[in-house]
């Protein structure tokens, strides 16, 4: 490939079979709906939205769910030249339950091994990673070989440009061990100069739940920008020079689940757009929200017009 990227991410992929019924356990729900989903996936869908040429690196199964993903990828005007096949494993798929405003417990399908942590260190597109406007990692991508190893082999192509992120992104079923996870976020935070993470997360990554001291802890281990979601506080976002808080954009809430990717993606389209750090965080954070307004996660990514707004029904409120 030989175009410049604005955003190339790694990591999760998959296929959401979410309810259409909430407040009821798995056991009772009789429809769902089907959508693209994963992490990184997300996030690389939601900066399309924002008009951002923007790929990801996946693998999935050689079945049904595996071409689904490629058409919905380019459905969604996101790259798929980085999407192969493994052959003995299954696309994943994931189910949640819907329990608004704040319990969303998931169910992963990923056994013994995603497609998506079986991306080799040799079949990296190093060229696109290197030349991305961003490049976008999760700390899931760590959780596994080869995955762990192709990361890195990333970072070091990378080699620490501007605006080379971390999603701290920590899920403990993909752990054996919390301290793995921590020691495997710890020697990434070298690599990166964007961190972003919740305070659970951070407390992962740098033993810290408090925002400001999680950030700062962030800046110690080497990155530029520390961005740390609080929830109903808002989000933190903290540079050698700059802390500044923005509050939370009040929407509600129908699913949680795929409001960070949205934030990811709204993050990066700021970013790329050099806008000032407070103009990125709150158009983020409004982005989160819409798609926390909304059932599923990647056709659920807001436009930019849509975030605008939002903005000024809430400025103006």
């Amino acid at each position: 490939m030989s175009r410049h990227l604005d955003v190339v991410t790694i990591g999760r992929v998959g296929v959401d079979l979410y309810p259409l019924q909430d407040n009821v356990g798995l056991e009772d729900v009789e429809t769902f709906g089907k959508y693209l989903g994963g992490s990184a996936t997300n996030v690389a869908v939601a900066a399309a939205r924002h008009g951002r040429k923007s790929a990801v690196i996946t693998r999935t199964g050689p079945d049904a769910f595996g071409r689904y993903v490629h058409k919905a990828l380019r459905e969604f005007g996101v790259d798929d030249s980085f999407v192969s096949v493994v052959p003995d494993l299954l696309t994943p798929i994931t189910f949640c339950e819907m329990y608004p405003p704040d319990h969303f417990p998931l169910l992963f399908y990923r056994l013994p091994s995603a497609p998506d942590l079986q991306i080799r260190a040799d079949e990296l597109g190093l060229d696109a990673i290197a030349d991305a406007g961003i490049y976008w990692s999760t700390v899931t991508g760590l959780s596994e070989e080869p995955s762990r190893a192709a990361h890195f082999a990333a970072w070091e192509a990378r080699a620490r440009r501007p605006l080379t992120i971390l999603d701290l992104d920590y899920r403990p079923m993909f752990w054996t061990d919390p301290a793995e996870a921590s020691a495997q976020v710890n020697a990434a935070l070298a690599h990166v100069t964007v961190a972003v993470g919740n305070r659970e997360e951070c407390e992962i990554a740098v033993g810290e739940t408090d925002p400001h001291r999680a950030a700062k802890a962030l800046l110690d281990a080497g990155v530029e920008l520390a961005i740390v979601k609080q929830g109903p506080r808002g989000v933190l976002g903290m540079t050698r020079d700059l802390t500044l808080e923005v509050p939370p954009t009040p929407v509600d809430v129908i699913n949680g689940l795929g409001a960070g990717d949205g934030f990811g993606g709204a993050l990066c389209h700021g970013l790329l757009a050099g806008w000032d750090l407070e103009v990125v965080l709150r158009f983020a954070n409004a982005a989160g929200a819409i798609v926390a307004s909304r059932r599923e996660c990647s056709s659920a990514m807001p436009t930019t017009a849509e975030v605008e707004a939002l903005l000024k029904e809430v400025g103006d409120a």
